[in-house]
C-alpha cells in the first residue's frame, strides 16, 4: 500500500472542499456591494412544531444544521400535542428536561448563525396549567326576567342553564319601559330575590361575572389548561411567573417570544371590567345595561355598544400586549404579535408589540402566464392587500423596522405545493410592507419517524424529509435578496389614512358586545366601507399609504408642514368618509390643519361616537366643522397641492413598494400579469440613475434612463411572474446592466433524454430513454409511485444562428430543476417561467445535465394505497384542505418531470 504523509492529506482534503464548494448546487452568495450583507434577519424564518416536545439533541441538531443549509435564519418553536407511541419520549412544558433541549437548540441554533423565537405557551392561544379560574378567559354572563306590575317577585338568581363554567353574581337591575333603573343587587340574600309590588312592569337583569372555560388549543405535553383572561393585568402577571423561574435558568438567548393571532373565544368580560369603564367611558355601565343588552338596532344602544367595544380594546392593549411587551423586553426578548381576529384596534394592537406579524390563509388566483391553479388542490384565500396593510402601517407609524408574516398556510392540499406556487403568494406580502416572512412551517421530525415523517396538520410543510426541500435554498435565496433591501432604509409611503374604527364599533354587529376583526370575514367590517374604497383608490394609482388610528394621531405633530409621527413622516393625512368621529380627533385634526399640515377630508362626519355626553359633543363638532370651514376635497387635486404624486408605472400592471434610504429610492417591482413588461416606465422624484437588481440571481447593472419633462424613465424586461428591483441615485460603481431580446422563438432540442431516477422513494425506479418529454408517472408502476429527483441527460449542437447570448426554456416542469452544461452549474428553475440564461455558447457540441424533482404526492397516494398508516397523530390527527379526513387515494397520479420540448432560445443583447 502507497503511504501518504499525512500533511499531503490535509492539502488535498482542502483541494476537494474547495472543489466541491465550486461545484455545489446551491451557493451562499459571495459579498456584494451593491446587495445589503447577509444576516440571519434578512433570511427567512420558520415555524417549527415540536409534537408532543418529544425532541432530542442529535435529531435537533440534525434539523437545524437542515435549516441554516437550507437558507433559513431561524426558528419558531411551537410546542403541540404529540404522536402516538411516542409517550414515553414526551417531554412536559417547561420540566427541566425541556428546558435542557431549550436551551441546546438555542446554542446549537447560535452556533450555525441561526436566531430562536418561541411561543410562550404551547399551542394557542397563550393558557396553559398555571392559569386559575380565578385568571382564567371571562364573559358576562345574564339572566333575564320579565315581572309585571304589583306582581312580586320571588325568585332564584342563578345564570342561565346553558351555562356549563361556574359564574359569580354581580349585580341584580331593574328596567321598566322607560328606562328607569332600580338596583336590586343588595337585596339578593343566599342567591334569591323577594320583591313585593313593583310599580310598573319590569326587565330585570341578573349580571355574573362568568368563565368561557376555553382551554389552549392543540397544547403540549405539560402545556394544558385554561385560556387566560386577556383583559386582566394581574391574569398576566401571574401567567408570566413560570417563565420568570425558567428563563432564568437557560444559558442562551432567545431573539423573540411569540403570539399566535387572537382566538380567544367568547371572552367579553374581565372581573374589573365596570370600573374601568366608568374610568374610562365617563359613566357607570350598570346604569344602562338595558341599552348594551337591547337586541334592537336602536341608536343609544349601539352607542353604548360601541363605548364596551372601545373599552374591550383598551383593556387588551393596556393590560395584556403592553404589559407582555415591557415583560418581554426586561428579559431582553423582543415580542411578535398576530393582533387580527382581535376585538381592539389593530392598528394599536399590532404597534404594541416589536415586531407585527399578519398571516395569510391559503391560495389567492394570480394572472401569471403558465401560472398552475389546480382547482382540486386549492384552499382559497382571503389576502387582501388592504388587510395585511394594517401589520405594516403599524410598523411604519411606530417605528417598528420588521414586519412579518405567517406564511404559506394551507396554500394547496398536503404534499401537492410546488415552490412555483409560493413564490406570488410571498411576493403579495412583500408588496404590503412585509420584510420577514415566517414559514408555516416545519416539523420536528425525527430519524426514526421514518418517511414521511411527523406532520403537522396544516399544509405547506417544509421539512428535510419532504421533495420540494431539494431546490428550496432556491426560493429561500430568493426571499432573501428581497428581504435585504426591503429592510434597508426606512418606508417611503407619502400619505397617511385614517381608520375610522368608531364607523364598525357603532354598529349593532348583531347586537354583539364585541366585534372581532377577523381576517376571514373581510366582508363584516371591511369590504364595501368608505376607508376600504380610499385605501384602493390610493393604491390603484400608485400612492403609497400607511393607515393611522386615533391614538396615534395624538402623537402626531407637524414640523415644516409635514405631519410627523414616531416612525416617520408624512406629506398628507387623507381622511376617508365617515359618520363618527371623536371629538377629540376631529380637534387634532384641526390642529394639525391650522399648523400647515395638508388634512383631506372625503367627507365629513356626522356625530361623535358612544354614549357620554353625546348629544353636546355632537354639537361641538358641528361647530367645529362649520367655524373652521370644513369640506370635502377632491383626492387628487388634496394630494398634488401637497406634493405628493403617484408612481404611475402601476399602469403597466406592474406593483411595487418603495423605500427611502437616505434619499436615494429601492423599488421591488413585481409583474403578476400575464404579459411581459419590456419598455420604459416612469419613475416619481428627482432620478439621476438607476441599478438594477434581479433577486433571482443577484445579476446586478446600471439601468438604461432616458428623461423628458422632468420624468426620469427606466428600461425594465420583466417577464410574467418575475420581479426586479430598483435602487436609484447610487454612488455605486457597476457594469451596465444587459438587456436580451429574442432573436426567434427558439429551437427545440430533439435528441432523446436518459433519465436516471436518483434519489427519492418507495424504490428507484429503472433508468429509461425518452425520444419526448412526458411524464415520467407513464413508465410504469414504479414511476407513477415515485417522488423525488430524477437527472434528465441529452447532448445538442450550437445552433446555427447568431447570437449574443442563449436561453434555455424548460417549459413546463413538474416541479423544479437544477441544471448543468458541460458539468457547469448554471442554475435552478422553481417559478413560472422556467428559463435560465445560458450566456454565449461554444460552437460545437455541449451536454445538458438537469435533474428535475416533483412532488411527494405520488408517494405519498401510493403508501395510502398499500394500506400503510402514517396519521398517528393526537387530537387533530391529519385532515385534508378542507378540515375533512384526510385521504390521498383519492388522488389521481401528480404529473412530474419535464412535460414539454426544452428549447434554446437565441438572444441579442445590448447596453447603454
Amino acid at each position: 500500500m502507497t503511504y501518504i504523509k499525512p500533511k499531503f492529506l490535509l492539502i488535498l482534503s482542502a483541494l476537494l472542499v474547495f472543489l466541491s464548494c465550486k461545484t455545489q448546487e446551491h451557493q451562499e452568495p459571495l459579498k456584494n456591494p451593491i446587495w445589503p450583507e447577509l444576516t440571519n434577519t434578512i433570511k427567512p424564518w420558520t415555524r417549527w412544531w415540536w409534537m408532543g416536545s418529544a425532541v432530542d439533541k442529535p435529531n435537533l441538531k440534525k434539523h437545524l444544521i437542515a435549516f441554516q443549509e437550507a437558507g433559513l435564519g431561524g426558528v419558531e418553536i411551537t410546542p403541540i400535542y404529540g404522536v402516538k407511541g411516542e409517550e414515553a419520549n414526551f417531554l412536559d412544558h417547561l420540566s427541566p428536561k425541556w428546558l435542557e433541549m431549550l436551551d441546546y437548540t438555542i446554542s446549537t441554533a447560535d452556533s450555525l448563525g441561526l436566531g430562536v423565537d418561541m411561543v410562550l405557551g404551547t399551542g394557542w392561544p397563550y393558557g396553559g396549567p398555571q392559569v386559575t379560574k380565578e385568571f382564567a378567559a371571562t364573559k358576562l354572563v345574564v339572566s333575564s326576567y320579565t315581572i309585571k306590575k304589583g306582581v312580586t317577585f320571588t325568585s332564584a338568581v342563578h345564570p342561565p342553564a346553558s351555562e356549563k363554567q361556574p359564574a359569580v353574581f354581580s349585580a341584580l337591575l331593574a328596567y321598566d319601559i322607560d328606562g328607569n333603573l332600580k338596583d336590586l343587587t343588595t337585596q339578593v340574600s343566599d342567591g334569591t330575590i323577594s320583591w313585593e309590588n313593583p310599580d310598573a312592569d319590569y326587565t330585570v337583569y341578573a349580571l355574573f361575572t362568568g368563565k368561557t372555560g376555553q382551554q389552549v388549543k392543540r397544547s403540549a405535553p405539560g402545556g394544558a389548561g385554561y385560556t387566560l383572561d386577556h383583559y386582566s393585568n394581574e391574569a398576566f402577571e401571574a401567567y408570566v411567573k413560570p417563565y420568570d423561574s425558567a428563563f432564568a435558568k437557560l444559558n442562551g438567548n432567545l431573539r423573540a417570544i411569540f403570539n399566535d393571532s387572537y382566538e380567544v373565544y367568547g371572552t367579553d368580560f374581565t372581573p374589573k371590567f365596570f370600573s374601568f369603564f366608568e374610568e374610562h367611558r365617563g359613566y357607570d355601565l350598570k346604569q344602562h345595561i338595558n341599552l348594551l343588552l337591547s337586541e334592537e338596532d336602536e341608536e343609544l344602544g349601539n352607542r353604548v355598544k360601541a363605548d364596551y367595544r372601545l373599552t374591550i380594546s383598551e383593556l387588551l392593549l393596556t393590560q395584556f400586549d403592553e404589559p407582555w411587551t415591557k415583560w418581554a423586553n426586561t428579559h431582553n426578548f423582543k415580542t411578535k404579535l398576530q393582533a387580527h381576529g382581535s376585538p381592539g384596534n389593530l392598528i394599536d394592537l399590532y404597534a404594541s408589540a416589536d415586531i407585527p406579524e399578519c398571516e395569510t390563509f391559503g391560495s389567492m388566483p394570480y394572472d401569471i402566464k403558465c401560472f398552475r391553479r389546480e382547482a382540486e388542490n386549492i384552499r382559497t384565500g382571503d389576502a387582501d392587500p388592504v388587510m395585511l396593510k394594517f401589520s405594516s402601517s403599524a410598523g411604519h407609524i411606530a417605528g417598528k423596522p420588521l414586519i412579518s408574516s405567517e406564511t404559506f398556510t394551507w396554500l394547496r392540499e398536503h404534499f401537492k405545493t410546488a415552490l412555483s406556487q409560493t413564490k406570488p403568494e410571498a411576493e403579495e406580502l412583500l408588496l404590503n410592507g412585509v420584510n420577514h416572512i415566517f414559514l408555516h412551517g416545519s416539523t420536528y421530525s425525527p430519524e426514526r419517524a421514518g418517511w414521511p415523517g411527523w406532520k403537522f396538520y396544516a399544509s405547506v410543510n417544509f421539512s428535510p424529509n419532504t421533495t420540494i426541500w431539494e431546490d428550496v435554498p432556491a426560493l429561500f435565496s430568493y426571499l432573501t435578496n428581497v428581504q435585504s433591501v426591503l429592510q434597508e432604509g426606512k418606508p417611503d409611503n407619502e400619505t397617511l389614512l385614517y381608520w375610522p374604527i368608531q364607523d364598525e364599533w357603532n354598529k349593532f354587529q348583531h347586537g354583539k358586545l364585541f366585534f372581532e376583526f377577523k381576517i376571514h370575514s373581510l366582508e363584516e367590517w371591511l369590504l364595501g366601507t368608505p376607508f376600504y374604497k380610499t385605501t384602493q383608490e390610493l393604491m390603484k394609482k400608485g400612492y403609497g399609504v400607511d393607515f393611522l388610528s386615533d391614538d396615534f394621531l395624538k402623537q402626531a405633530t407637524v414640523v415644516d408642514g409635514k405631519i410627523v409621527l414616531p416612525g416617520g413622516t408624512y406629506k398628507s393625512l387623507v381622511v376617508p368618509d365617515t359618520d363618527f368621529m371623536p371629538l377629540a380627533t376631529l380637534q387634532k385634526l384641526i390642529e394639525l390643519k391650522n399648523q400647515g399640515a395638508s388634512v383631506l377630508f372625503r367627507g365629513l362626519p356626522e356625530s361623535v361616537p358612544g354614549f357620554y355626553k353625546y348629544v353636546q359633543q355632537t354639537q361641538e363638532l358641528k361647530s367645529l366643522i362649520e367655524t373652521n370651514s370644513l369640506s370635502a376635497t377632491d383626492l387628487e387635486t388634496g394630494l398634488q397641492a401637497a406634493s405628493v404624486y403617484p408612481e404611475t408605472l402601476v399602469n403597466t400592471g406592474l406593483k411595487f413598494i418603495r423605500r427611502d434610504v437616505d434619499g436615494s429610492k429601492i423599488y421591488y417591482l413585481v409583474n403578476h400579469t400575464a404579459n411581459a413588461i419590456d419598455h420604459y416606465i416612469p419613475l416619481a422624484g428627482t432620478v439621476e440613475n438607476v441599478m438594477i437588481l434581479d433577486p433571482l440571481t443577484r445579476k446586478a447593472g446600471a439601468a438604461r434612463i432616458k428623461k423628458a419633462n422632468g420624468v426620469t424613465s427606466v428600461n425594465v424586461q420583466i417577464a410574467s411572474g418575475d420581479a426586479l428591483i430598483l435602487k436609484t441615485n447610487t454612488s455605486i460603481a457597476a457594469d451596465d446592466w444587459v438587456y436580451t431580446n429574442p432573436i426567434n422563438s427558439g429551437e427545440e432540442l430533439t435528441n432523446p433524454w436518459k433519465i436516471l431516477f436518483e434519489k427519492g422513494g418507495p424504490i428507484l425506479p429503472e433508468a429509461v430513454e425518452m425520444k419526448s418529454l412526458k411524464s415520467w408517472t407513464i413508465l410504469g408502476k414504479e414511476a407513477e409511485e415515485f417522488s423525488g429527483t430524477a437527472v434528465y441527460t441529452t447532448t445538442f449542437k450550437t445552433p446555427d444562428v447568431e447570437a449574443d447570448a442563449w436561453r434555455l426554456d424548460l417549459g413546463d416542469v413538474r416541479e423544479s430543476a437544477a441544471v448543468w452544461l458541460d458539468e457547469v452549474y448554471i442554475g435552478t428553475a422553481w417559478s413560472v417561467p422556467y428559463v435560465l440564461d445560458l450566456g454565449k455558447l461554444d460552437l460545437g457540441k455541449h451536454t445538458l445535465k438537469i435533474k428535475v424533482t416533483n412532488l411527494a404526492a405520488n408517494r405519498l397516494r401510493a403508501k395510502e394505497l398499500r394500506g400503510e398508516e402514517w396519521k398517528i397523530f393526537y387530537e387533530i390527527n391529519m385532515v385534508n384542505k378542507d378540515y375533512k379526513p384526510f385521504d390521498a387515494t383519492v388522488w389521481e397520479p401528480t404529473p412530474s418531470g419535464l412535460l414539454s420540448p426544452v428549447k434554446l432560445i437565441p438572444l441579442k443583447t445590448t447596453t447603454n
